[in-house]
């Protein structure tokens, strides 16, 4: 069966629920996406936002990967860049091409909005993730920090 990729609009939210998940499975975390869901309310919100972007990949009606970026103005110059949050693909689904459409749907995407840049972040112990990324863009070791903004 072929997939189809499908940008995420305002009342959507089965569909983003499906995202959600979808990163539930494949990341093995209940307890970011599936323990407490955004109200419908707020997802609506989220999809109507001009910086927000989500895509779904699906076979039929079921969400089999997708990924969920954001759109960031930058200060040093007129452009915009896009984050990769998040990307998956159920592991029965995997090997198919579809986190590489997701990419270029994305890409697409950035073109139209006058993005100069997609990028994301893997870590080192993903090897298919680096693999991947690898194949589409260039690389960069960097380091991440998460800083809390409570003390």
């Amino acid at each position: 069966m072929t997939y189809r990729i499908q940008q995420l609009q305002t009342g959507d939210v089965s569909l983003t629920h499906g995202l959600l998940a979808a990163f539930d499975q494949a990341f093995e975390d209940p307890e970011t996406y599936s323990s407490r869901r955004p109200s419908p309310a707020y997802l609506n919100e989220l999809l109507a936002s001009p910086t927000f972007i989500a895509l779904v990949a699906l076979k039929g009606d079921e969400v089999v990967g997708g990924l969920a970026a954001y759109q960031l103005r930058k200060f040093e110059q007129e452009r915009s860049e896009i984050y990769i949050y998040d990307l998956a693909v159920l592991e029965a689904h995997r090997r198919e091409g579809i986190a590489s459409a997701l990419i270029n749907e994305l890409r697409a995407i950035g073109r139209q909005r006058g993005a100069y840049v997609v990028y994301v972040q893997a870590d080192p112990p993903d090897a298919p993730a680096v693999a991947l990324y690898t194949k589409l863009g260039t690389r960069e070791d960097v380091y991440h920090f998460d800083i809390p903004v409570e003390d």
